[in-house]
């Protein structure tokens, strides 16, 4: 995946101990991090005072080695190690006796003075709130205002992305062969500052064993089966979407939908409507088609619609469900928003167990926590995957770090959506890009995850001023940046 695998703790000390197996001595891995992160300070930083704060693990050793690189370079280093030096163990004392300069007691008196920190302290592996003189010291390194540049993760911050206590606030964070789930989900990622991966001697071999299931989501991903246009295609080769709209009043998020699956490759979309809606609809819309129906099931008689988007603007009567459960029953490909969400969580099971084909849940925290209101614990990455396994679909949960995952454990993270995008009908024109690219018979987790990516992409396009509008109108232009990315 082009670097784009995302490893928890155990499985970075997995690539470790199996680069060490293959042959690679860990102090050569430390070597190589410390060179690393050395490399990453002198391309960002002139030559200053820096003070490096080292722990009694092996992130400690890591700064033992940026410590003496970095004054081998002519750098005015101070280096504060938390505990005895004697008590260091393995590749961490190794490199501990190679620095030759004073080792000081950690403390906040080692900041005076400091224009740069590099914070050693702790990596991914902490699974404990840092309290007491430590609590302290992370308070004066954030109230210092002096840039920090982390080793692996700002300490305090686990690599799952759990915060229990006081973190780090750190410019940039260098990790080593893969970004874990801390640097992609909030709080963490802004924790991190700018991150940076550094080789540091692991073969990527390695993963076919450790096979990891999450991933940043970048194109690396689902590239290979995103459906471009063939030269002998035709619209009907291309997918019949259907949006089904709310009543008049809330007719507008159905055709920011509808238009976002047009501009997402569908050959063709219809807006299924009340009649009431209809010439709303008509007068608003030319290119996308509009029925008004009774029975959703006339719509659904023609087997050649063959994707469908439910809720957005749809309303909070029974319907809404009914609609639902009807296109699950009619085998379509679907995605459920908005209404169709909030009104599946009073029959949750009801929902789940009609699911049975290529389905997308995209829910934000709030219809989450209607839905699944016991799955409160753990990260956001481990809600959405306990989230998917229950209902058997795809679930998208939405926010500025979006988790796409699926039944089978397979996870995204989307890291590329502006700010902007938090606006009126922008998840309304997510879920149509989603239902564009299942019509094309995209599978439902890359459709997904394509989804999100675009839908960042194109809300970074336009800028500042962005309304759901512009997201479809930007489309365009996000599909040639994906086109002219080389994998």
């Amino acid at each position: 995946m082009s670097g784009a695998e995302l490893l928890t703790s155990d499985e970075m000390y997995r690539a470790d101990a199996l680069a060490i197996t293959a042959g690679t001595p860990g102090t050569v891995l430390m070597e190589n991090a410390g060179r690393g992160i050395a490399a990453a300070v002198q391309s960002r930083y002139s030559k200053q005072p820096v003070t490096v704060l080292c722990g009694p693990g092996n992130n400690g050793g890591d700064g033992f080695v940026v410590a003496r690189l970095l004054q081998r370079d002519g750098w005015d280093v101070r280096l504060g190690l938390l505990g005895d030096i004697a008590t260091l163990k393995g590749d961490a004392a190794d490199m501990a006796v190679r620095w030759t300069g004073e080792t000081e007691e950690l403390s906040s008196g080692l900041l005076t003075g400091a224009v740069l920190i590099v914070d050693a302290l702790f990596g991914a592996g902490l699974d404990r709130p840092l309290e007491g003189d430590l609590a302290d010291l992370v308070e004066a390194i954030n109230q210092s205002a002096v840039p920090v540049v982390a080793v692996d993760v700002p300490s305090g911050l686990e690599g799952s992305g759990v915060v229990k206590g006081p973190v780090v606030q750190a410019d940039l964070s260098v990790t080593f062969f893969r970004k874990k789930p801390a640097h992609v989900l909030m709080p963490g990622r802004a924790l991190c500052g700018e991150v940076e991966v550094v080789d540091i001697g692991i073969s990527p071999d390695v993963l076919d064993e450790i096979a990891p299931l999450a991933w940043e989501n970048t194109p690396s991903l689902w590239a290979d089966q995103f459906p471009w246009p063939q030269a002998d295609g035709h619209k009907y080769s291309r997918g019949h979407a259907v949006v089904v709209s709310g009543p008049l009043a809330s007719s507008g998020a159905a055709r920011l939908g509808a238009r976002a699956a047009l501009r997402a490759g569908a050959g063709l979309v219809t807006i299924a409507c009340p009649p009431g809606a209809l010439i709303a609809h008509a007068s608003q819309l030319n290119a996308v088609m509009t029925a008004a129906y009774q029975d959703l099931d006339d719509v659904l008689a023609d087997p050649r619609k063959n994707a469908v988007l439910v809720g957005p603007g749809n309303g909070t009567g029974k319907a809404t469900l009914k609609n639902a459960l009807k296109v699950l029953k009619a085998g379509r490909s679907c995605v459920l928003d908005a209404d169709a969400i909030t009104m599946a969580a009073e029959k949750p099971q009801k929902l789940f167990k009609a699911i049975d084909g290529p389905c997308v849940l995209t829910p934000h925290e709030g219809e989450f926590r209607r839905l699944f209101p016991d799955l409160t614990g753990g990260t956001k990455l481990d809600r959405a995957r306990q989230a998917a396994d229950r209902a058997g679909a795809v679930v998208l949960l939405k926010g500025p770090d979006t988790v796409i995952a699926a039944p089978d454990g397979r996870a995204a993270i989307n890291t590329n959506a502006p700010s902007t995008l938090a606006t009126a009908g922008s998840g309304d024109v997510l879920a149509g890009i989603i239902t564009g690219l299942l019509a094309q018979n995209m599978p439902a987790f890359e459709a997904a995850a394509a989804g999100a990516w675009l839908h960042g992409m194109a809300g970074a396009l336009f800028g500042p001023g962005l309304i759901a509008e512009d997201i479809t109108e930007m489309l365009p232009e996000a599909l040639y940046e994906l086109s002219s990315i080389k994998l």
